[in-house]
């Protein structure tokens, strides 16, 4: 093989994404398992970093979010990131943050589903809800396991 060609392997084996990130099998080994630990990786007590490794496990290497809103004069708007950029700078929470899903719906064609699942948070494990809303979440399944290939939230529907 041509030097060349081995260097440009090897760079495509070691780029971020090139390869699938090592996920718990028990953490994609079904749509319900998938989706409980989507909502697991977020929750947790005040101090705490969210668990973004764990996160980047069950979302594909090209995994998109976005977020809906609306601006100051009421017009609609959304923002398109990649999971690292959701995460930012991994700070601690400053406050305790508990989600979970209380309403799913799924509509699956072969290998992939659409998941409209609606959540509760609080600010302790099963507390009382100080918000809610839907996860509109797309999932594939590449033939061993389920992959987040990207989710929307509308957060002027809050």
């Amino acid at each position: 093989m041509p030097h060349r060609l081995r260097v440009l392997l090897l760079l495509l084996f070691l780029a971020p994404g090139a390869r699938a990130q090592d996920a718990d099998p028990v953490d994609v080994e079904s749509i319900d398992a998938i989706i409980k630990a989507y909502y697991d990786v977020v929750s947790g007590p005040a101090g705490e970093i969210p668990d973004y490794e764990r996160d980047k496990t069950l979302h594909h290497p090209d995994a998109w979010i976005a977020i809906a809103n609306v601006d100051d004069n009421g017009a609609p708007f959304v923002t398109r990131m990649t999971l690292e950029d959701f995460y930012g700078d991994h700070a601690p929470r400053a406050e305790p943050f508990y989600e979970w899903e209380v309403e799913r719906a799924v509509q699956r064609h072969g290998n992939m589903a659409h998941v409209w699942s609606r959540y509760a948070s609080a600010r302790e494990p099963d507390g009382e809800p100080y918000t809610g809303g839907v996860n509109s979440i797309t999932l594939w399944h590449d033939g061993t396991r389920w992959w987040v290939m990207g989710w929307m939230f509308d957060r002027s529907g809050d």
